[in-house]
């Protein structure tokens, strides 16, 4: 033990260095999938729990190195919404619309999920989003004959793309604003437009990724053209119900901040108020709750709060601002980069809880100039954008593999990643000229 070495920091970095093995290893078997996700997920947070490399305490009940029960409890209610939804017929009349829309042609269909994906993403958290966006997409691609998990692929990409663009619209906007000071409107004036660039060329790279997709045949397009959409509503008195209590929520989302209600919170009151209020079976509607995905989002938070506790992102995250400090351009690139491989691989509400504090000491080191500020947005987009990478980046990507998997196209963690990877570097690159050209050159 060396003289400066505090007693017991020998056992610490032995436990750090364990939780990393243990935290490889078991993103390794989640992406060659040769055990299950969720057995992995669980194994991997039972044995960070057994090694001392996280307790009960920070496991259950810290808000940095702890479950996440704000995610899961929002998904949770989210999802009793949507079961109710799915036995309305809401879900085909939109499904029939939009095909009709779009004259039965696979690509405009992609274009118009994934601009009101993009849109609605910026508004509402990512995963409401896509729990609303998925089932009509499934429904859209058995009429049409096409392959759904393309589709659904590009949504989760442009949730996560379209949650950049505002405070609400992804929680690590959330951390950064209440770190840096920044309002609504800044986060609207900065990366709005920038995010609608970003979507823009986003939908001419899925004309070319999913190209193999877009397969047209003219008798299934006859079918749906013949269909009316007011036929698919079985209980229109439960749609009325529903949609009343799926807009009190989303409105309640946008509120939240003055309502003092977190959005989980307003997400399961809806959700078991709904299931009251419809009447239906609880036991049929609970058989559509994607209890695998949010057990493995527990398993998930577990492990990554295990190298939260024992310091290893901390450490991560000094050694990669202390290489820059003082040089405001390199150090928002490393930002930026190194913001969207971490962000890639462990979940980015931790990484930027762990990473604000270090930027507000680099933006107060350059004296809290206007330039500065673009480590903020370096560290936002890189974060947002980042969750694309990888079938793990982000939780909309691990609930729409759900959702796939229970509607029988099951989505591989390569078959994801492999167009995540793509998307990941072409959309961080395109934030390069644009900050350099709105902090650095004008």
């Amino acid at each position: 033990m060396k003289p400066d070495q505090k007693p017991g920091e020998t056992l610490l970095s032995v436990i750090a260095w364990t939780a990393v093995a243990v935290f490889t290893i078991a993103y390794v078997l989640i992406a060659t999938e040769k055990i299950n996700r969720v057995t992995v997920a669980v194994g991997g947070a039972a044995i960070m729990l057994a090694l001392g490399a996280t307790d009960a305490e920070h496991a259950f009940f810290s808000e940095e190195a702890g479950i996440d029960w704000n995610v899961i409890f929002l998904l949770l209610g989210m999802m009793l919404i949507v079961g109710v939804l799915k036995r309305t017929g809401l879900f085909e009349y939109v499904a029939i619309w939009s095909a009709k829309k779009a004259r039965g042609r696979p690509f405009p269909i992609m274009v118009i999920l994934v601009a009101v994906t993009g849109v609605v993403s910026a508004a509402l958290d990512n995963v409401t989003t896509v729990l609303l966006i998925a089932p009509v997409t499934l429904l859209v691609c058995d009429r049409l004959g096409v392959p759904p998990v393309p589709f659904l692929i590009a949504e989760v990409f442009a949730s996560n793309i379209g949650g950049t663009a505002t405070l609400v619209g992804d929680p690590p906007n959330i951390i950064i604003a209440g770190r840096s000071g920044l309002s609504f409107n800044d986060f609207l004036s900065v990366l709005a437009p920038f995010v609608v660039v970003v979507l823009i060329v986003f939908v001419l790279l899925c004309r070319i990724m999913f190209r193999r997709a877009f397969r047209y045949d003219p008798e299934r397009v006859a079918r749906v053209m013949a269909l009316k959409e007011r036929d698919a509503i079985r209980d229109p008195r439960l749609v009325v119900m529903s949609l009343s209590v799926l807009g009190a929520v989303l409105i309640a989302f946008v509120l939240h901040t003055l309502l003092h209600l977190e959005p989980s919170v307003v997400a399961l009151l809806g959700g078991l108020l709904l299931l009251v209020l419809s009447r239906l079976d609880p036991e049929e509607v609970a058989k559509d709750v994607e209890w695998p995905t949010l057990i493995f989002f527990a398993g998930l938070f577990v492990m990554v709060g295990g190298l939260v506790a024992t310091g290893v992102i901390d450490e991560i995250a000094h050694a990669a601002t202390g290489a820059v400090e003082g040089k405001l351009w390199p150090a928002a690139m490393l930002l930026l980069w190194a913001s969207a491989g971490l962000s890639a691989i462990v979940d980015n509400i931790p990484y930027v809880a762990t990473m604000s504090p270090i930027v507000s000491e680099l933006v107060t080191a350059s004296g809290g100039l206007d330039k500065a500020q673009v480590l903020w947005w370096a560290l936002a987009i890189g974060a947002d954008f980042g969750g694309n990478a990888t079938a793990v980046g982000a939780s909309a990507n691990v609930v729409v593999l759900g959702i796939a998997g229970r509607a029988g196209h099951p989505i591989t963690f390569w078959g994801f990643t492999r167009y995540g990877l793509i998307v990941t570097a072409i959309t961080v690159a395109l934030a390069v000229p644009y900050l350099y050209l709105r902090f650095v050159a004008l």
